[in-house]
């Protein structure tokens, strides 16, 4: 588990861009459940490739965007466990992965991005890559 000062700055990447953070299974149940249209929901880390290429992918495709997720939610693996594990009940059959990018529709998981499919690519080619997701499901 991270200490809270650590992780402060990552979580505010995404909550000061409108993601509600969810910090326990109860709160990310009833999110993934109650919501209809479409539900972004991110597996923030504290990894390099988060910091690095996840977390400002997202940023820019939410800026760039023509169609845009209706629900925007996180999780922090290595903080909020509970949270998280029962985040990844909801996206299998994808093995765990941290970072990962989830996209929700009614419910249902429509598309996932991997941490292999983050390692190694830059903010812009992610960010390209969730706006054509957007485009195609939101």
């Amino acid at each position: 588990m991270y200490p809270e000062e650590l992780v402060r700055p990552m979580r505010a990447e995404l909550t000061n861009i409108g993601f509600d953070e969810l910090k326990s299974a109860e709160e990310v149940k009833k999110h993934l459940t109650d919501k209809s249209g479409t539900t972004l929901l991110v597996i923030n880390s504290v990894c390099g490739c988060a910091a690095g290429t996840a977390r400002p992918g997202v940023a820019m495709a939410l800026q760039t965007a023509s169609k845009k997720p209706a629900n925007l939610a996180t999780v922090f693996a290595g903080v909020d466990q509970e949270a998280t594990a029962k985040a990844r009940e909801y996206t299998l059959p994808f093995p765990p992965s941290s970072p990962s990018i989830a996209l929700f529709k009614d419910g249902e998981l429509v598309h996932f991005v991997e941490r292999h499919h983050i390692e190694g690519r830059s903010a812009q080619v992610i960010g390209e890559h969730l706006s054509g997701v957007f485009e195609e499901f939101c």
